[in-house]
């Protein structure tokens, strides 16, 4: 599950609830953050006060405690187009230093 926000837009409380209500209700919830070395953190605090202009703004914290979880799973940082799709290496054939012609040994 993955929440697509109109690029430029803002996410509301709304659109957060809407994709939340998806999900499994006894799922743990993490912070994913820096795309450039996703890591995973622990909820803590949420808060609601107003922004400079004064619209409603609800903030969600990282616990005061948490210890950081470490990097992000590949694919979850694939979902957030963070990390680039890994491709697996393409099989090739094995090169062998010598040849079996030579190497093969007598069996008395």
């Amino acid at each position: 599950m993955t929440l697509e926000v109109e690029l430029g837009a803002e996410m509301t409380v709304a659109d957060l609830m809407k994709h939340l209500s998806m999900a499994d209700p006894s799922a743990r919830v993490r912070l994913g953050i820096n795309p450039f070395a996703p890591m995973a953190h622990r909820m803590g605090t949420v808060t609601a006060d107003t922004d400079q202009d004064g619209r409603p703004v609800v903030y969600l914290a990282e616990d005061a405690q948490a210890v950081q979880y470490g990097y992000l799973p590949r694919p979850v940082a694939e979902s957030l187009t963070w990390m680039p799709p890994v491709e697996p290496p393409a099989c090739r054939r094995r090169l062998r230093a010598v040849s079996d012609a030579g190497t093969r040994r007598q069996i008395p």
